[in-house]
């Protein structure tokens, strides 16, 4: 059943990626509408996770936000298709570097250093990772998740790798860092999913104890790769600049739980500069503390 889906939606995913952009966000606006008003999609997850992150903003002021969230993701889910047919020249016109970070990754690449990079479910990441395989010397993986569906599995991993990119299933990690360790690399993490209770470290963020991967750090520091934290931030329908910031030049002298914590607040910093444009769809606080015996 589940191959019979993926050729009937085929077409249309590949419909949608041909589409000009003016088209596909009058889509987009469509979309809006049936997911916010009649499908009230997540909402209640949405203006939870809001009231909680922003507990002096009015009721006004949230639901705001909410409603250009949901503006936002429609875009996004519209323009990660996009990405099936975008050429090099217009996948950087609109997800454009700062100068200034293109020169800290080629800085990086001319002293023969590797990369951790770590930001969130931010802006277009996907846009993100396209760009930087176009424009810097270093191979690019990606930590992910793979799909249940095979044949989605497929044209996800064709998607995010078209431009140079390659995936790292995020079980095989540290396996695949070692191997990869004789060449000049990044590799990208997405640190503001929701770890196992036991195994995270908890930090305040955004007025909430919060579960976050140790994982990021622990690696950085065997790798002992400089930690690089990355913000995409959006500048107009469609348009995103990427700035990238030296975080942790040497991981191997952070004390314990140092580098999460500054990666987390740089993630915070982002978040309420520019609200509408994270995930906030994401059960991010479905896990409590554990309680000690």
């Amino acid at each position: 059943m589940s191959t019979v889906i993926y050729y009937c939606l085929q077409p249309v995913i590949y419909g949608l990626a041909l589409l000009p952009f003016r088209l596909l966000y009058l889509l987009s606006d469509v979309m809006f509408l049936l997911l916010y008003y009649v499908l009230s999609y997540r909402k209640k997850v949405v203006m939870t996770n809001l009231r909680a992150s922003f507990p002096d903003k009015s009721e006004a002021e949230l639901q705001r936000i909410g409603k250009d969230f949901y503006r936002y993701l429609c875009d996004m889910f519209l323009e990660t298709f996009k990405t099936l047919t975008i050429s090099r020249e217009e996948m950087v016109k609109r997800c454009s570097f700062t100068p200034e970070t293109v020169e800290l990754f080629n800085k990086l690449a001319a002293n023969n250093k590797s990369a951790v990079l770590v930001m969130g479910h931010k802006g277009n990441w996907e846009w993100a990772g396209n760009t930087f395989s176009i424009l810097c010397k270093q191979q690019l993986y990606v930590i992910y998740h793979p799909l249940g569906n095979k044949r989605f599995n497929d044209l996800m991993i064709h998607m995010r790798t078209r431009f140079g990119t390659r995936l790292i299933a995020m079980q095989d990690t540290f396996r695949e860092m070692v191997k990869n360790r004789h060449e000049v690399n990044a590799t990208a993490f997405i640190a503001d999913q929701s770890p196992q209770p036991s195994t995270a470290q908890w930090v305040p963020f955004l007025h909430q104890d919060t579960p976050v991967f140790k994982g990021t750090e622990k690696i950085a520091q065997k790798m002992n790769s400089p930690v690089v934290y990355v913000s995409v931030n959006r500048v107009k329908r469609g348009y995103y600049t990427v700035v990238a910031t030296m975080l942790v030049e040497d991981p191997s002298a952070a004390a314990e739980g140092d580098i999460t914590v500054l990666h987390t607040r740089k993630l915070e910093k982002d978040i309420i500069e520019e609200p509408a444009t994270w995930l906030w769809s994401h059960r991010r606080w479905k896990h409590k503390r554990p309680q000690a015996a």
